[in-house]
């Protein structure tokens, strides 16, 4: 009887949301806002207007409450209803003022009286509980004032903001940018969302959406830096450095893609990029000449290998933001771009956001007030610069300043300055250096506030300033190489790297779960410098003997007898990346420059990156239909399996393909596993393989260890030299096992004519009880299909 009338005291009144309507809950602010039935924004403050302002920088999409309702029952708890998940805000506290408080509250206290938020699958499967959250002032015991250094008056106040949520012992998290220590799953690993260049392991950069094995990811809406403290004690912490508010979207997602699209609906689509991008990319610090160029260029076509791109790094010009060319090394670039183009290849050119004083644009930036620049005469350098100064590297960094991208005047600018000087000359797309940007902002100011509040936004602003040009001026879909990424940025037509890392071991098998969780964090299109950026120490005696006879790459690798190995190694994974392009600091970097043994296996592997390229270019579609990366950590398609929830050395590339590279040095096996529900093909010799078990894989210097999940069709392209020759299809491979599915898309490759319809779309499906394979839609070939469909193992 009792509990029949404590249902009756809590009546409930329902009412059809109020878009906005904010709650109150002990002198704090709630906002509770719907943008799909699984996708919900939650903020609060104790001062009101923030909590009732838009989300800030990186989001695209809009409110949308169309399904929910509100209700508010006898207790005063409110609840948020849709078809896919309850929202629940706890009453407001309500102490008796006749109980004690204990005595500690004579001298602590917390920032805010607190706030209980859960959120509910329909069926009241908890997925977020949200048990508390901080407001803090800038203090002198939390350490917290030094984060206000350089901000003006007008901007204050500030505080630390942050939420705590629990966190179950099976819980898993992935995503958060690039951060380079080798973990996959961060339980119980702190990460520093932040762009930081001098970062222990190397450099990172903040993308602060969090992706779980629970069914759903949060996206957090703060640009500072932020430390999130995953599965301590029970609980996952979320700490931004400076903030009016904690702001926060949860999405609910029965499966890790449906996630994805929600991160896409929020934060925008990932564009198709030109076909070359998905190629090969050639690159070296530095070709020096437009001679060398071509004769790199030459070196590839004479050897009838396939390449799409080459890069012209930096110091191409006659100083740091002249944004000229060199005369006597540059004499006709425009020529040379034409000579390239006319073999098929394309150019990438090297822009920095620099200009050193002097320069011919320095004054004019200056006078615009378009430079990041400090804001008070605080101390901020040794030499005291007073308001108004640009932030500069010196004394050790002469190179000047950073142009303000995030000032929309300075963007235009700074992209026609491109376009006028670069791009009228040929070349067809850009190399974004420095987007963290490499002047870190803390203690400065961008045009839109305080660079320590905005810490992280400056790759978003600066990838959006070439992007939207391009769409402005340009007939052909932009490509841009950027060091860093922020929320939204996978929106701009980009490709990733992984910055500077050094040509090690280490780094290579760091990189694999670093990829992985770049892309986990929405940015599809990640990738390295294969073979390692920084320079080769002049001498390295490896542990084993190396499996590639470094004799005949003296000149260029010296002494690092196991270098070519290592090279061989990182180029047979670099084949499954996103991006495939090679770069670093060595003499030469051609596929020909690490010796005979070398040479045919980096042949093999760059051969086939373009007889995959009908599978691959697709997977572009589908990334840029559902926002889902393709480069897989496992957990993302199996997710019930509880070994995969850590495995930093395996992933899926797209449906069909499980690569395993090999990451140790003087390694001829490897133990691979091969995750449970699905059968498996070795992709080299079509053996089947039940899975569910770890094996011992035979991998030669030759071999990368590859796998086919049964159940999938692969389509190869016949061999090509580049992404604009015609590329029919060679074969349309069958793994049987399971009926499969598998959108088949190709495009001109080079505008956004697909934006309008202007493609071909193939849907393939193979019946596996029946052993057909059928078509649907565009044709993807026609007459007989002998020869063509290979249906493996019959």
């Amino acid at each position: 009887m009792l509990r029949c009338s404590a249902v009756l005291l809590l009546a409930i009144a329902t009412s059809a949301l109020a878009q906005n309507a904010p709650l109150t809950r002990n002198g704090q602010t709630i906002t509770i806002e719907p943008y799909a039935p699984n996708v919900v924004r939650i903020t609060l403050s104790t001062i009101a207007k923030e909590a009732e302002a838009g989300p800030g920088y990186g989001f695209v999409a809009r409110q949308d409450d169309a399904g929910w309702k509100h209700a508010t029952s006898g207790n005063g708890a409110d609840t948020y209803t849709s078809a896919r998940m309850t929202v629940t805000v706890a009453p407001a506290y309500k102490r008796d003022p006749k109980a004690k408080l204990p005595d500690t509250a004579k001298f602590f206290s917390g920032s805010v009286p607190g706030a209980n938020i859960t959120v509910t699958l329909p069926d009241g499967t908890s997925l977020v509980d949200m048990d508390g959250w901080q407001m803090a002032e800038l203090n002198q015991k939390d350490d917290t004032l030094k984060n206000a250094r350089g901000i003006l008056p007008a901007d204050l106040p500030l505080y630390t903001v942050g939420a705590s949520f629990k966190s179950p012992d099976d819980e898993h998290y992935y995503g958060l940018g690039e951060n380079q220590e080798g973990f996959l799953d961060h339980r119980q690993r702190p990460v520093t969302c932040a762009a930081n260049y001098l970062a222990p392991a190397a450099p990172t950069y903040c993308v602060p959406f969090v992706v779980t094995n629970k069914g759903y990811g949060i996206v957090w809406d703060n640009p500072s830096s932020t430390t999130i403290s995953p599965g301590f004690d029970g609980q996952t912490k979320w700490t931004s450095t400076l903030g009016k508010r904690v702001s926060f979207f949860v999405i609910a997602g029965k499966t890790t893609d449906e996630i994805y699209e929600g991160y896409r609906l929020l934060t925008g689509a990932t564009p198709m990029l030109p076909k070359a991008a998905y190629g090969f990319i050639q690159c070296k610090q530095r070709y020096s000449s437009q001679a060398e160029v071509l004769a790199v260029a030459k070196g590839y076509r004479e050897r009838k290998l396939p390449l799409d791109m080459i890069v012209v790094d930096w110091f191409y010009y006659t100083k740091m933001g002249q944004y000229d060319f060199d005369p006597v090394a540059w004499p006709d670039p425009a020529a040379m771009n034409k000579q390239l183009h006319a073999e098929n290849i394309e150019t990438m050119i090297s822009v920095w956001p620099r200009f050193a004083p002097g320069s011919r644009y320095y004054d004019e930036i200056l006078k615009n007030d378009w430079f990041e620049k400090y804001a008070s005469g605080q101390p901020i350098t040794a030499d005291e610069p007073y308001p108004g100064q640009p932030v500069n590297g010196l004394p050790y960094d002469k190179a000047g300043s950073d142009i303000d991208t995030t000032n929309p005047a300075a963007a235009r600018w700074w992209w026609n300055l491109i376009h006028n000087n670069i791009a009228s000359k040929g070349f067809d797309y850009f190399w974004a250096d420095e987007t963290e940007p490499d002047l870190p902002p803390d203690g400065a100011y961008f045009h839109v506030g305080p660079g320590a509040e905005f810490f992280n936004v400056y790759p978003l602003f600066h990838t959006a300033a070439i992007y939207n040009g391009v769409r402005r001026d340009e007939q052909h879909r932009a490509l841009t190489l950027s060091r860093d990424a922020y929320l939204g940025a996978q929106r701009n037509g980009a490709i990733f790297w992984s910055s500077d890392i050094s040509p090690t071991w280490d780094t290579l098998r760091r990189q694999v779960p670093t990829m992985l969780n770049v892309a986990a964090s929405g940015i599809a299109y990640t990738g390295n410098d294969i073979g390692g950026w920084q320079w080769l120490p002049f001498k390295h005696v490896p542990a084993h003997p190396p499996l590639i006879d470094p004799t005949g790459a003296r000149a260029n690798v010296h002494q690092n007898d196991d270098y070519p190995e290592l090279y061989v190694r990182w180029f047979e994974w670099g084949t499954f990346l996103p991006t495939m392009r090679t770069h670093g600091t060595r003499n030469y970097n051609e596929v020909w420059s690490y010796g005979p043994q070398a040479e045919p296996i980096l042949e093999k592997y760059l051969k086939l990156r373009y007889t995959l390229m009908p599978y691959i270019y697709s997977l572009g579609w589908f990334t840029h239909q559902t926002g889902a990366p393709f480069m897989r950590a496992l957990f993302m398609d199996f997710p019930t399996d509880p070994k995969v929830t850590d495995l930093r050395d395996e992933y899926m590339f797209g449906p069909a393909l499980l690569v395993a590279p090999v990451v140790e040095q003087g390694q001829t096996t490897r133990e691979v596993y091969l995750p449970a529900g699905t059968d498996w093909y070795n992709y080299w010799t079509n053996e089947k393989i039940r899975g569910g078990q770890t094996i011992t894989v035979q991998a030669p210097i030759d071999t990368i260890p590859l796998f086919v999940k049964a159940g999938s069709i692969l389509p190869l392209g016949v061999p090509v030299e580049s992404t604009h020759d015609k590329q029919p299809l060679a074969k349309i491979r069958v793994y049987p096992g399971a009926n499969a599915e598998f959108t088949l898309y190709n495009d001109d490759g080079t505008t956004y004519n697909y934006e309008k319809g202007e493609d071909q779309i193939t849907t393939l499906r193979w019946d596996d009880a029946a052993g057909k394979l059928t078509q649907e839609g565009a044709k993807a070939w026609s007459g007989s299909e002998q020869g063509l469909i290979e249906v493996v193992g019959h």
